[in-house]
């Protein structure tokens, strides 16, 4: 899951550096997830298109700032860790561990669908760093907590379009941020 970074100098009180090492690097991957995840929400809210535009359009920027802020807060909480941040994007590219958003100017119900799959990574990424620091840095697992309280809300938003009124999600079963789109894309 975390890349290993160099043990600091320092690190927060009563923590061992090799923790805050380690934690930090649980952090970095983060920090990619949630750079590449405003990147792509940006990308969705310039590139959404048809009847239902303006609803998700406004709806995406809200998401986008929220988003930037916990990059900010878990890029200084590396920093209070005592590692240094990683954050070009040559090295987010270079350290990601999924592929890149690959739809275009497409339907809002097809943009959606795909989000449903970036939004399914970021949660199920954050969840995974929460778990792995519970024991061993509860202040940095607090930060991750009140973050998975906002990301599941957003992707409550954007699931909310794909689900019909039986509580089937059209996207349920897919594996692919493509095949997400096109279910998407199938009930509008």
């Amino acid at each position: 899951m975390a890349r290993k970074t160099a043990t600091p100098r320092f690190t927060v009180p009563t923590l061992d550096a090799e923790v805050g090492a380690e934690v930090a690097g649980i952090l970095q991957l983060r920090l990619h997830a949630l750079n590449d995840l405003a990147l792509t929400l940006k990308h969705v809210h310039w590139n959404v298109v048809g009847p239902h535009f303006i609803g998700v359009h406004e709806m995406i920027d809200p998401q986008v700032d929220v988003v930037r802020a916990f990059v900010d807060e878990i890029a200084e909480r590396i920093a209070t860790l005592g590692s240094p941040v990683k954050g070009t994007p040559g090295t987010l590219v270079a350290e990601r561990t999924w592929s890149d958003y690959s739809i275009g100017r497409a339907d809002t119900i097809a943009h959606l669908g795909a989000l449903d799959m970036v939004y399914r990574g970021v949660v199920s990424g954050h969840r995974e760093a929460a778990d792995a620091t519970e024991e061993s840095d509860p202040v940095t697992n607090d930060m991750l907590i009140g973050h998975l309280h906002q990301l599941e809300l957003f992707h409550w938003f954007i699931r909310a379009h794909l689900e019909n009124s039986s509580g089937v999600l059209v996207t349920a079963g897919d594996k692919t941020e493509k095949a997400a789109a096109a279910d998407g894309a199938s009930i509008s």
